[in-house]
């Protein structure tokens, strides 16, 4: 139970930016500034009804809030190009070492008689911001003690999703050479993306199974 000590020093200043931001955002239109505010707003209003304590109870909702922001478009540009041409490299050297007929200009693939494009949407980002608000939220509700071990996890999420989308890729390019272009962009091009992110979701808990077993306090008998 939390007992009412209202924080007015913070409270009324954090509610004069959060009200500011959400006035400049609504009426430029700026996306950043009028879905961030409400993170403001909230935590203006449970400082002035009920004080410091409630932001210490609330602080992991208000945090994931930070997932509903929308990613500014020019960080979206700056991390999609990199990340379509490391895709690129990674699933063509893999192909080509497996013997597969496949070249690459740019972010463009060449596999026997089909040419594919690794679009923007084939870049992954998507997939780590979703992996991201999953990973975190599972590393909250599980409440590991170790630091060594969530930072092992925290640390994991991006790379996961990272290969998740690589090997996602790679499917769709060997659908495509098996199977035709109807097939490789048809339905299992949005159900790929799905199972993929299950899978790497998976891959999490296993990581999470074994930092478990491997940071588990030893247990010595003790004599009678």
């Amino acid at each position: 139970r939390v007992f009412p000590s209202p924080n007015n020093v913070i409270g009324w200043p954090l509610l004069a930016v959060g009200l500011a931001s959400f006035v400049v955002g609504r009426s430029q239109d700026l996306l950043l500034l009028d879905v961030g505010s409400q993170i403001l707003l909230l935590g203006a209003l449970l400082l002035l009804f009920l004080g410091n304590k409630s932001i210490k109870i609330s602080w992991f909702p208000l945090l994931y809030m930070i997932f509903m922001i929308p990613v500014p478009g020019i960080i979206v540009d700056a991390l999609t190009g990199p990340l379509k041409q490391y895709i690129s490299i990674i699933a063509e050297s893999v192909l080509y070492a497996l013997e597969y007929p496949i070249g690459r200009q740019g972010v463009v693939l060449h596999i026997g008689q089909y040419q594919l494009l690794v679009a923007d949407a084939c870049s992954g980002l998507h997939s780590m911001f979703s992996l991201s608000a999953l990973g975190l939220l599972y590393m909250y509700l599980s409440r590991r003690q170790s630091l060594l071990h969530n930072g092992i996890m925290l640390a994991s999420i991006l790379p996961v999703a990272f290969v998740a989308n690589v090997v996602r890729v790679m499917i769709l390019i060997l659908v495509t050479y098996y199977f035709g272009d109807e097939a490789g962009q048809g339905f299992l091009h949005g159900t790929a993306g799905i199972v993929l992110l299950l899978a790497a979701l998976m891959f999490l808990f296993l990581i999470d199974w074994a930092m478990s077993l491997a940071f588990r306090p030893s247990r010595r008998g003790h004599s009678a």
